[in-house]
């Protein structure tokens, strides 16, 4: 069974941390780009971050870059967003995303996506 499982959200104060974990299980890790988007109520989705576990490049939104860092541990089938210096205007749900290509993670466009996790929420208190 092809399977995507995130954790790692939570509550937490303006200016604390949080890392995401995203688990992959059914599937080669390998093969895909790995991403993460988020989603706050009543807004559109929002791209986050990719990281092509071929070579390991990364892309940032504007909107984290410097705060958020992602990384994977292939062993694992893991991808990590470490989330730094969080703001309530980070708050949202948080989807890991498997796809071809970054470009498509940053659609966040569903019908690009491989597969996609269930998400996990991300509440930041000023």
């Amino acid at each position: 069974e092809v399977q995507l499982v995130e954790s790692g959200g939570g509550l937490v104060q303006a200016g604390g941390s949080l890392r995401l974990s995203c688990t992959a299980s059914g599937f080669t890790f390998d093969d895909y780009t790995w991403g993460w988007f988020r989603q706050a109520p009543g807004k559109e989705r929002e791209e986050v971050s990719c990281i092509e576990i071929s070579d390991g490049s990364r892309y940032y939104t504007d909107s984290v870059k410097g705060r958020f860092t992602i990384s994977s541990d292939n062993a694992k089938n893991t991808v990590y967003l470490q989330m730094n210096s969080l703001k309530p205007e980070d708050t949202a749900v948080y989807y890991c995303v498997a796809a071809s290509l970054c470009a498509a993670v940053l659609s966040v466009d569903h019908r690009f996506f491989a597969v996609w996790g269930q998400g996990t929420q991300v509440t930041v208190s000023s």
